[in-house]
C-alpha cells in the first residue's frame, strides 16, 4: 500500500470514529481493500491516541471557527494531517499539506481543500 491510499484509508477510519462508539479495530475492519501495512496503523492510532493534543493544537490556528463547527470531513483531514506535522517529523511539511489537500480534492466539497490549506499553512510555516 503506498501512503497516499493509506492515508485515504486512514481518513476513512478516522471519519468513522468520529463521534462513534466504534474501537480503532472495529473502524479499521470496515475499511475494505489492500492488507494494512506498518504506516497506515501508526497514523490512525496515532491520530487517536494523540487526539486531545491534534485538537488543541488545531483550536489555536482556528480564526473565527471552533472545532466543532467545521464539517466532519474537514476536521478528519485537520486531524491526520496534523498528527503527521507534530508526530512524524521525518515526513516533510509540504508532503502533509499537499496530501491533505488532495485528500479534500477527493472527498470534500469545493472550498474543502482551500480551508485546509490555510489552516495547515499555519502549522508549516512554524
Amino acid at each position: 500500500m503506498k501512503r497516499h491510499e493509506a492515508r485515504e484509508k486512514a481518513l476513512q477510519v478516522l471519519f468513522q470514529l468520529d463521534n462513534t462508539d466504534l474501537t480503532v479495530e472495529e473502524a479499521m475492519g470496515h475499511i475494505k481493500g489492500q492488507p494494512t501495512n506498518v504506516f497506515y496503523e501508526k497514523i490512525v492510532t496515532g491520530t487517536v491516541e494523540h487526539l486531545e493534543e491534534i485538537d488543541a493544537a488545531l483550536e489555536q490556528h482556528l480564526e473565527k471557527w471552533s472545532l466543532a463547527r467545521l464539517p466532519k470531513i474537514e476536521r478528519t483531514v485537520l486531524r491526520l494531517a496534523v498528527y503527521e506535522i507534530l508526530y512524524m517529523p521525518e515526513t516533510p511539511k509540504r508532503v502533509v499539506l499537499n496530501e491533505a489537500i488532495e485528500l479534500c480534492k477527493t472527498f470534500g466539497d469545493d472550498g474543502s481543500s482551500k480551508f485546509v490549506n490555510g489552516v495547515l499553512s499555519k502549522f508549516t510555516e512554524q
